[in-house]
């Protein structure tokens, strides 16, 4: 089977300010001053919490559980030096839905950051991921 391929195009817009996306897909601005967007680490850190979610969501659906409520909070430790890496990342997870506990939680969390979440999988394997998670 020959490899996925993904695309996506960047146009500079000025400044340290882009916008990006898929060909014939909604875009998504970035800014590497992150104040006319979100800068390329928050956005790094975007795509690893939401692609996790998304996957929890799957999970938790094939669970039986119907979720009210989902975020993630995620603190992120750099590098002082340049390259300012990211070398931690700690994702704060507050769920609530009809038929979740605690045990469902975590194993979806689980199985998203360890097994499915290509994001997290692309990440560098010695950023250390922490998930701390709150129901209810």
């Amino acid at each position: 089977m020959p490899p996925v391929i993904t695309h996506t195009h960047l146009d500079w817009l000025g400044d340290q300010r882009f916008s990006g996306g898929a060909p014939n897909a909604p875009v998504a601005f970035i800014d590497g001053d992150g104040a006319a967007a979100p800068s390329p680490v928050v956005t790094l850190l975007n795509a690893a919490a939401s692609c996790a979610a998304t996957d929890v969501v799957i999970i938790l659906q094939k669970k039986r559980v119907t979720l009210r409520k989902l975020t993630v909070d995620v603190a992120a430790h750099r590098r002082e030096e340049v390259p300012r890496r990211v070398l931690a990342m700690t994702l704060v997870w507050n769920l609530a839905g009809e038929g979740l506990d605690e045990t469902k939680a975590r194993h979806a969390i689980e199985l998203s950051v360890e097994k499915y979440c290509s994001v997290m999988s692309s990440l560098a394997p010695d950023i250390k991921i922490t998930n701390e998670v709150h129901v209810g």
